[in-house]
């Protein structure tokens, strides 16, 4: 009995080892599949919800058709307006007086030699006056565009272009004939071309003015010394009082620009009476305070160089933008340091505006300028500023605060903007009348005369 006891415990034990073998095994079959299961798969990074691998290739979204940014910032004018030689300033220089001419583009072929006689037109489109003026030939009228301008008026007997040329200047309209056709075509725009005198300095002065009329595609050709725009009458009018405007000044002002930003060395804004002891009393002509900021009338000794060597002592001096521009006298132009900015700062949003005019000021002959300070939130400061040929301007105390966005920032509380100006006279003459280098500048006694006159 016993022995029959003792093979039943023999044999339950053998069966739980074989159980607990088989129960082992599927575990480790487990963790093995398990172990093959996570082998299968690979770490990959998900960014904007594409899955990137070292299998995968760049996608981007779908860009709209525009410009990109550095081809519509291409300007072949900006080397002209963004570089001051300063080695090689003059503060007095003469041009030739040159012609403006301004040509109509696009006009067509000459009308037929017809002679109308007298003729009365009320309340008519010119579309509809010219029909009734061209009844019986072959020549008919189309409008390239709406035209809704009414006229009224007599036309005297004569040649059939003189009549056109009245009634189309009436109802502010250009027209062109087409003698394949037989056509006359009217429109209310028309296209121009502006031979523009060799001098760049006028060129540009007058660029500016019709950019600050709000014309846009302005085509210039530096190599012929031309500029083609297009218009309606208004535009016309517009371009040809600018012209006669500059061809009857005698001179225009033109600006050589440095803008700075300054960081004092230590926790103390710059102390601008040393310039006092740095220049003496004569540099220093006048002081005038504006809203924000100090306008300084200065002698030719304060430069840009001995300006810099100054601001080195006492901080670190940023150039920030340098350029040139220039206005007939008496009209107003500005310039705009981001344009010419060396790269983008918290001030490019700055533009500086100048009027002035050169002559009689109080019985002296002086240069009476109005410089003003404008950001996109508007005016922030303006100076006026009467001053002797040869003298420069230097703004200070504009915080670079003033032009910081956000709460909080790590630019120190005492850097400032410091604008360095130096006006320069342009006289409008013939050469041949006033004894100057060859180049154009008044020099020696040339100069003296000039300024004595």
């Amino acid at each position: 009995m016993k022995k029959y006891i003792m093979n039943v415990i023999k044999r339950g034990l053998a069966i739980v080892c074989i159980l607990a073998g088989f129960i082992g095994l599927s575990a480790c079959q487990t963790q093995n599949q398990n172990q093959n299961t996570e082998l299968d798969y690979d770490t990959v990074t998900v960014v904007n919800n594409l899955v990137i691998d070292e299998n995968s290739v760049p996608i981007f979204p779908k860009k709209a058709a525009l410009t990109t940014d550095t081809a519509r910032r291409f300007s072949i004018e900006l080397p002209k307006r963004c570089s001051v030689d300063w080695n090689n300033q003059s503060v007095v220089s003469v041009v030739p007086e040159e012609k403006i001419e301004v040509v109509r583009l696009n006009v067509g072929d000459e009308l037929p030699d017809l002679k109308v006689s007298d003729y009365e037109f009320k309340k008519l489109t010119v579309r509809e006056a010219l029909d009734k003026l061209l009844d019986g030939t072959d020549i008919s009228v189309e409008e390239d565009g709406e035209l809704i301008e009414k006229i009224s008026g007599t036309i005297s007997s004569g040649a059939l272009s003189d009549a056109v040329e009245l009634m189309a200047k009436m109802g502010r309209v250009y027209y062109s004939y087409d003698e394949s056709e037989g056509v006359i075509h009217l429109n209310n725009r028309a296209k121009w071309l502006i031979k523009m005198p060799k001098n760049e300095t006028i060129i540009m002065a007058l660029l500016d003015a019709m950019h600050g009329a709000d014309m846009r595609n302005l085509l210039v050709n530096w190599d012929d010394k031309t500029i083609v725009f297009e218009g309606n009458y208004q535009t016309e009018r517009e371009v040809a009082r600018m012209i006669a405007d500059i061809s009857s000044k005698k001179y225009m002002m033109a600006w050589d620009i440095d803008v700075y930003r300054v960081y004092p060395r230590t926790d103390n804004p710059i102390i601008w009476m040393n310039l006092f002891p740095a220049f003496g009393d004569k540099n220093i002509k006048m002081s005038i305070p504006g809203v924000v900021g100090r306008a300084l009338v200065v002698g030719p000794e304060i430069n840009t160089k001995t300006l810099q060597e100054f601001l080195y002592q006492q901080s670190n001096v940023v150039l920030i933008s340098q350029g040139t521009f220039a206005i007939p006298n008496g009209w107003q132009s500005r310039f705009d340091i981001g344009q010419c900015g060396k790269e983008e700062r918290l001030e490019t949003d700055l533009t500086i505006g100048a009027t002035a005019k050169y002559g009689d000021y109080g019985g002296l002959n002086k240069i009476d300028a109005k410089i003003v300070l404008r950001t996109s939130n508007g005016e922030l400061s303006s100076f006026t500023i009467p001053s002797s040929v040869g003298d420069n301007y230097i703004i200070v105390g504009i915080p670079t605060h003033s032009f910081v966005t956000t709460p909080e920032t790590l630019i120190s509380p005492f850097a400032e903007l410091v604008v360095f100006m130096s006006p320069r006279l342009i006289s409008i003459v013939d050469p041949a009348t006033i004894k100057s280098s060859g180049s154009g500048l008044l020099v020696g006694d040339a100069l003296r005369a000039f300024l004595n006159d």
